[in-house]
């Protein structure tokens, strides 16, 4: 199954779990963020960042130009749980 398969699946599960009052307004949230052109200065796959640093779960700093020294670098966002 393809990764766009499988994240469907997992947004059709969401919506049958969510009630349709809690999906429009979220889906209306969403819309409203794009129509106000947030999207045209988000980080895009293949963007260039400037360099930082994060703590580990050591809590140890981990800087991005270290760990672009040993090669690619892939950043992910974690939310967390609601």
């Amino acid at each position: 199954m393809s990764l766009e398969d499988q994240l469907a699946k997992i947004r059709e599960a969401g919506a049958a779990r969510m009630p349709e009052e809690v999906r429009a307004t979220m889906g209306k949230a969403t819309q409203d963020l794009r129509d106000s052109g947030i999207m045209d200065s988000v980080i895009k796959i293949g963007d260039t960042l400037p360099a930082f640093a994060l703590q580990d779960s050591g809590g140890a700093e981990v800087g991005s130009q270290a760990l672009l020294q040993k090669g690619n670098l892939v950043v992910t966002v974690f939310r967390g749980h609601w």
